[in-house]
């Protein structure tokens, strides 16, 4: 199928939109493309196409609704877009204003705790959002905001365009301090210059005045406008009883200025006008580049709403009709034609097409769908129209969790980053003490240097490497694995990975597709296939194992089941119809039933084929082949973990041969078969004296082990995401993407200790030099602002990694 030279997604319209693209006509998808395109080759930019690394966007948005008042936020019709319920518990995640270090992280959340219905804040200083859970029966969402607001932040329910407009606001407010603080700082520098000339040459009084006072004048609004940042975020950090980087920042410049104009009015002592100015430059630079590097990794993390259709095409009483896809309810009807993204998080009811699902799970190949199948908004259908039932709105979509399960996991910060952070304090609080008794000392050996030699200190050791250090890696590995459909769940997945060492794997749905089909059905006693399939599927109904699904075609409601009786890893017993009824295992069937002499029972081997038996009164009457098909990549990835010297075993429920099978066709040596949940946790429990483990499993089935391993991976698949217990989520269901989050977390750990090893030396060096006297002012602003930009520009390197 041909793809659109924009945005890369197939092309259904033929050659309708088209844009000549240096020199040949290049298919467009739809008039939004070919639109972007035009312009872009109208402005001679066509350079664009010859070195882009990945496709451009395709042209859909979502603009939501402007929300004014805090008030409104408590609307249950208003919450349904942000607001996520679970229980008596409702969470969303905030756009906080203000945020400058994770200083400011701390006060909110430190602020928050205390206050009785908030069960838990997580507030990420990096992408400036809060992930907040509270009772609603006991404080509303907007008394939340009006304490937020009470500590000088101002938050609001994060939505994508209203973000991104707040922060295009912030960077043009931002530009214009900084731009007035150039300015300003040229002017005063000029003087700075006539009045330097003084060492050198008699310079008149009332010229030196003259200076001093215009000198005065140009620098009174860098200070007063341009480094106001600075003093809130100190003050802030003062009334919390903590020490920030702001406070030695704000005591330097304001400091710095009083003193000055206190020399400028008695007409005596040194100024530090330019010192001042060209400092609070510097630093506002740093901290414009910091923040656009804090946006560009947060990006491919924040816009997956955006996936979401504006509108929908509603079937009512046999009519379609276009609808905002907000207006939609559960169990409304929508027409998807071909092309078109899907507006809800639905099941298929008629046709039959294939969706491309690589917005949620970076998996570029079509799915196909049909009748009962689940589809998801934002996904996009390929082939023919399809009629879906709408199942799921707003907070409850996949997107949404999907967006929850990363906010949660850039929130939890790795033990690393909460050492940094204590770091950080406690280096503010040693970095003003050393401050000090530098001034006092060199008010006896040089009381004229003893101020700007203190200043330098304040400056050069400002501890703002050390507070990025870890934010920002953190920040875009999550963006990779976003890209990856990789979903960490839980803290400390980060610093988990680098350090597995060995692998278990469950059978079926991990290394095989999970998706079983019936073989062979072979009948006994005289009864049909019809017969044994319809009794399977109605003692295995309400199960959601994979076998349970396989007979869900056959299942007819005549059937009556009473009394089921599970027996884990083995098989079910129930009455049907006033029959005793058994299906399972060999194991489990078997040793009750009078044995059929030509049923050949197979000892647990390696066999291709997987059989289910079925009994009635305690007399077989079916042997039902079951067909698993193994996953595509489960080969590349058993050999990719080898080669990392990661040691693999198997550990399953079936007790089959078709186990040993699989592990000898992949090479797995080490294989447990027949294992109930008791049992693999025990397994998991031994292999942990050795090694760090990583579990795979369903997620359901699986719960007990996937919480005691070390690390524990579920095969991510719509709907289950909520319930999984794991640690990480593979969303497409590719196990190869388990060796590529290995490897971004081992980058992201090593950027990480470079990070904390270059902010470390950077002021074990800079501060022996600036107490002795060796750096000047705007030296030191220079020094503190590109050591800042050197961890950003190192963490963003990992969004470079192509995998």
């Amino acid at each position: 199928m041909t793809s659109c030279f924009h945005c890369n997604e197939p092309v259904l319209t033929g050659d309708k939109f088209t844009t000549v693209i240096n020199g040949q006509p290049q298919p467009m998808c739809c008039p939004g493309c070919q639109a972007v395109s035009q312009a872009i080759m109208d402005a001679g930019l066509s350079s664009y196409y010859q070195f882009r690394s990945e496709p451009g966007h395709r042209q859909t948005g979502l603009i939501p609704e402007q929300l004014s008042q805090y008030s409104a936020y408590d609307l249950p019709e208003v919450q349904q877009d942000f607001v996520h319920k679970q229980d008596n518990i409702d969470s969303t995640s905030l756009s906080i204003d203000g945020i400058t270090c994770a200083a400011c992280a701390w006060l909110i959340e430190h602020k928050l705790k205390p206050v009785a219905g908030i069960s838990n804040v997580l507030v990420n200083s990096t992408t400036q959002r809060a992930l907040v859970s509270w009772d609603s029966q006991v404080i509303q969402l907007s008394e939340i905001l009006q304490i937020i607001s009470k500590v000088g932040y101002q938050a609001a329910p994060y939505q994508v365009d209203e973000q991104e407009k707040q922060s295009k606001a912030d960077s043009r407010k931002f530009l214009l301090r900084l731009g007035l603080a150039g300015f300003a700082t040229m002017q005063v520098m000029m003087f700075a210059l006539a009045l330097y000339t003084g060492y050198f040459s008699d310079l008149e009084v009332e010229f030196r005045d003259y200076f001093r006072w215009v000198s005065l004048i140009f620098a009174a609004p860098v200070v007063l406008y341009s480094a106001q940042p600075f003093y809130f975020s100190a003050i802030r950090s003062l009334l919390s009883g903590k020490l920030n980087m702001d406070v030695s920042v704000s005591i330097a410049i304001f400091g710095a200025y009083v003193a000055s104009c206190i020399a400028t009015i008695q007409g005596n002592g040194e100024v530090y006008f330019e010192s001042v100015s060209m400092f609070t430059f510097f630093l506002l630079l740093g901290r414009y580049f910091e923040q656009t590097a804090r946006q560009k990794a947060s990006v491919s993390s924040s816009n997956l709403h955006k996936l979401v259709p504006l509108t929908a095409h509603l079937r009512r009483n046999g009519e379609i009709t276009e609808i905002a896809a907000k207006q939609l309810k559960i169990g409304d009807i929508i027409l998807v034609k071909p092309g078109e993204v899907i507006a809800a998080d639905a099941e298929v009811v008629s046709g039959q097409s294939s969706v491309n699902e690589a917005m949620l799970t970076g998996e570029q190949m079509p799915i196909g769908k049909r009748v009962s199948d689940s589809v998801y908004a934002g996904t996009i259908n390929v082939e023919q129209p399809l009629e879906v039932r709408v199942v799921a709105l707003g907070q409850d979509q996949l997107v949404a969790e999907i967006i929850r399960l990363q906010e949660l996991a850039s929130n939890n910060k790795p033990a690393i980053a909460l050492l940094a952070d204590r770091l950080a304090r406690y280096f503010s609080g040693t970095v003003l003490s050393i401050a000090a008794i530098t001034y006092v000392v060199w008010l006896f050996i040089s009381p004229d240097d003893a101020f700007w030699i203190t200043l330098s200190v304040l400056v050069a050791t400002c501890p703002c490497a050390l507070a990025l250090a870890t934010p920002t890696a953190v920040t875009c590995a999550s963006a990779i694995f976003t890209k990856l459909g990789v979903i960490p769940r839980k803290a400390g997945v980060f610093e988990k990975l680098p350090k597995i060492d060995h692998v278990v794997f469950d059978k079926t749905g991990t290394l095989t597709c999970g998706h079983l089909s019936i073989g062979e059905v072979k009948t006994f006693g005289g009864y049909s296939s019809q017969q044994v399939l319809s009794l399977a599927a109605a003692i295995e109904q309400g199960s959601l194992h994979p076998i349970a699904l396989a007979f869900s075609p056959f299942y007819d409601h005549q059937h009556r089941v009473e009394h089921i009786d599970h027996h884990i890893g083995l098989g079910i017993r129930a009455s049907i119809n006033q029959q005793q009824v058994c299906i399972g295992t060999s194991q489990f069937v078997v040793p009750s039933l009078n044995i059929v002499p030509s049923l050949n029972i197979v000892s647990p081997q390696a066999i291709e084929s997987q059989w289910i038996y079925l009994s009635i009164n305690n007399e077989l009457v079916a042997k039902i082949e079951l067909l698993d098909q193994l996953r595509a990549d489960s080969l590349a990835t058993v050999n990719a973990l080898k080669a990392a010297n990661i040691k693999l075993s198997i550990a399953s429920g079936d007790n089959s041969g078709h186990v040993e099978f699989l592990a000898k066709k992949i090479g797995i040596s080490d294989v447990h078969s027949g294992l109930s949940p008791q049992g693999k946790l025990a397994l998991i429990n031994q292999l942990q004296q050795h090694a760090n483990v990583a579990m795979f499993g369903d997620g359901i089935n699986d719960a007990p082990v996937l919480a005691g391993a070390n690390l524990s991976v579920a095969m991510g698949s719509g709907s289950a995401i909520a319930k999984n217990s794991a640690d990480l989520i593979l969303l497409g269901d590719h196990l190869s993407r388990f060796n590529d989050a290995i490897f971004v977390a081992k980058k992201a750990q090593q950027i990480i200790h470079q990070n904390l090893l270059w902010a470390f030396a950077y002021n074990m060096v800079i501060l022996p030099l600036a107490v002795t006297g060796h750096v000047a002012p705007y030296i030191a602003a220079i020094g503190m602002s590109v050591s800042s930009l050197i961890v950003v520009s190192n963490s963003l390197r990992l969004l470079r990694i192509k995998l």
